[in-house]
């Protein structure tokens, strides 16, 4: 099978067994899913909606946020996976967000990323979620489960797993790939075991097809 028919197969199976993809983090604005995603990192999503709600009511809007210190930031969300450090950036990422851009989250990658604490990653998923835009997000699930299924290969980082995969996928369901490739990391090819037997994508697998020859 080659690259491009493994992902014709890949697309057109999520395209007819996942119709619907979206994120499972809980916004209702760019302002809360920037956040949400910050806070995102290296933390589940079930445990970033439990702590967004209380901080979204103290800290409505990006202005309201750029006048709390880090301090007073971290008590609304020292639950999450490195608190200090993310409440330093949120705080830091606000003003910045008031000051300059006058509390529009930005639409591109680019001035995205002079937002403090806003990494490659972070301003490709608020790109593809809130403005569809063919940015692909690349975390650890869509990276393994990319090198798996044989989407990518002897990918080394991040970046190169995103180039392999913006190459073969339409840049019109790319925004909705990302959604594809990290629930299906999250819930079915997940880190430790994998559950080959019940995924659908078998037949196009390539760490499954190796390791069935065994």
């Amino acid at each position: 099978m080659t690259t491009k028919e493994r992902f014709h197969s890949v697309l057109g199976w999520f395209e007819a067994n996942m119709p619907v993809a979206e994120s499972e983090l809980n916004y209702r604005n760019p302002y809360e899913l920037l956040v949400a995603v910050m806070l995102s990192a290296q933390c589940t999503d079930k445990r970033v909606n439990m702590v967004t709600p209380a901080l979204f009511e103290a800290y409505p809007t990006p202005e309201a946020l750029a006048q709390a210190t880090s301090d007073e930031v971290f008590e609304y969300i020292q639950s999450v996976s490195y608190p200090r450090s993310k409440a330093e950036h949120l705080a830091a990422m606000a003003q910045r967000l008031t000051e300059v851009y006058h509390g529009q989250v930005p639409d591109n990658i680019d001035d995205l990323q002079t937002l403090q604490g806003v990494g490659r990653k972070t301003a490709n998923v608020v790109c593809a979620v809130i403005w569809n835009q063919p940015t692909m997000a690349v975390d650890t699930h869509i990276f393994r489960v990319s090198e798996r299924l044989g989407l990518t290969t002897h990918s080394k980082n991040p970046l190169q797993t995103e180039k392999q995969l913006v190459k073969y996928i339409p840049a019109e369901v790319i925004p909705k790939a990302h959604h594809w490739l990290l629930l299906h990391g999250r819930y079915v090819c997940q880190a430790r075991k994998p559950q080959c037997e019940k995924c659908g994508l078998k037949e196009f697998c390539r760490f499954y097809g190796k390791n069935e020859k065994k």
